[in-house]
């Protein structure tokens, strides 16, 4: 019987994973129309009192996310006056969804990588993920990478989608 030999073991192929970037930590949304009058009229005195009377250290150590779920027009100050209450508690805060947390967060993250240990090296950006890792990741990975990079594929070593080759010189 032949040797099986894993030519993908063997390769000079790196894998760029962006779930080795994945930030551990709870992420959760507050939707400040909670606090408004029938979740759309805000009224000044009454949603100070709200942020006043909520117990802000739940959040401790949590990624969070601020939004308004309904189509109230919200003064900015609003979200602002949630994330001061929020800074002594939260490692982060942020205005929008989870998702625009996720990708504020790998956007932080990425920026601190250094991709030149990529250098004219093979590098696939691996495509299956266990956790949410937002498509922008992988957009600021790939563009991250491709100064670096001599090419760069999208997926699985098995299955790879080609999407940058370094011109010949």
């Amino acid at each position: 019987m032949e040797e099986i030999i894993n030519k993908v073991a063997n390769s000079a192929l790196e894998v760029f994973d962006l779930e080795d970037y994945y930030p551990e930590g709870a992420r959760v949304q507050i939707d400040i129309s909670q606090w408004l009058l029938e979740g759309f009229l805000l009224k000044e005195k009454d949603f100070r009192e709200h942020l006043k009377n909520h117990n802000w250290s739940q959040y401790q150590d949590q990624f969070v996310a601020i939004n308004c779920s309904t189509d109230a027009i919200v003064p900015a100050w609003a979200s602002i006056l949630v994330a001061v209450q929020l800074a002594p508690f939260a490692t982060k805060v942020i205005n929008g969804t989870v998702e625009d947390l996720e990708a504020s967060l790998y956007e932080e993250i990425l920026s601190k990588v250094d991709y030149a240990a990529y250098k004219n090296k093979p590098v696939i950006v691996k495509g299956c993920s266990k956790k949410p890792v937002p498509m922008r990741a992988y957009i600021i990975a790939t563009t991250n990478l491709q100064p670096f990079a001599r090419s760069i594929m999208y997926g699985e070593a098995c299955s790879a989608v080609p999407l940058y080759k370094e011109n010949k010189k």
